[in-house]
């Protein structure tokens, strides 16, 4: 009975775990978040009002990073958003939501949005008219497609642009991080300016060199003396236990 009770726990076990993991996995997937604002939110092509809603990478078929917005069940979509790559040294274990923040009472508008322990980001693509304004506001580049509109085929297949605080146009990877950072190009031309500088401190280095050879012969002496001494030391105590015990079990005979 015991066994049968062992081996049904084991059985209820691998089915929760069959039917709990899988979803755990595709909210790590998807980026599923929920998240509440306190106050109304721009996102690119709308206003999103105080409450609660979550934010999903949607599985798209092409090579563009797509975010919808659901009411806070998931029930209902509200917004589709395009998205590009951002990275970031130092990724954090919260969700990270960036603004760029407006004058006056007009709502802050969403820039980028980071899941717990990514490296990387969605920062969001506004209206061409909508990131100049942002850009010129903020002074900083904002991600644009060179469009007004924000409906499914913009989505999908207008060409991403940056547009800069002086309102120019350049090229979207060009003022925002969307490849991981080349930290070994980055780091190996500091690290030859010095080699030539530290030359000649290097020439000075061979005077400890000597200082210490002298402690490592001495150090070495005494591996030199005989051993003879403990040797035989040792051969007396082993010959004294082993007439004792004879001894012992004479006693005990």
């Amino acid at each position: 009975m015991r066994i049968v009770k062992s081996m049904l726990f084991v059985f209820v076990i691998t089915l929760l775990g069959a039917t709990v993991l899988p979803n755990a996995r595709a909210d790590t997937w998807n980026k599923k978040t929920v998240v509440t604002f306190s106050q109304s939110v721009e996102v690119p092509g709308m206003i999103l009002p105080a409450g609660t809603y979550t934010f999903v990478l949607a599985n798209s078929q092409s090579d563009r990073n797509i975010v919808e917005i659901f009411n806070a069940d998931g029930s209902h979509i509200i917004a589709t958003i395009l998205a590009i790559n951002d990275y970031r040294l130092q990724p954090t274990g919260d969700t990270v939501m960036k603004f760029s923040e407006r004058p006056g009472d007009a709502p802050d508008a969403l820039r980028a949005w980071f899941y717990p322990g990514d490296n990387y980001g969605q920062e969001f693509v506004y209206p061409k008219l909508r990131a100049i304004q942002l850009a010129e506001t903020t002074q900083v580049p904002v991600p644009a497609i060179p469009v007004d509109t924000m409906d499914d085929n913009a989505i999908r297949t207008a060409p991403i642009v940056a547009e800069t605080p002086d309102q120019k146009e350049v090229e979207v990877n060009k003022v925002i991080a969307t490849t991981p950072p080349d930290t070994s190009v980055a780091t190996a031309t500091p690290v030859a300016a010095p080699v030539e500088t530290a030359a000649p401190a290097a020439v000075t280095t061979p005077a400890p060199v000597e200082a210490t050879a002298p402690a490592t012969s001495t150090e070495a002496l005494p591996q030199t003396a005989s051993n003879m001494p403990l040797l035989a030391l040792l051969g007396a105590l082993s010959i004294g236990i082993a007439l004792g015990l004879g001894f012992i079990l004479k006693l005990v005979s």
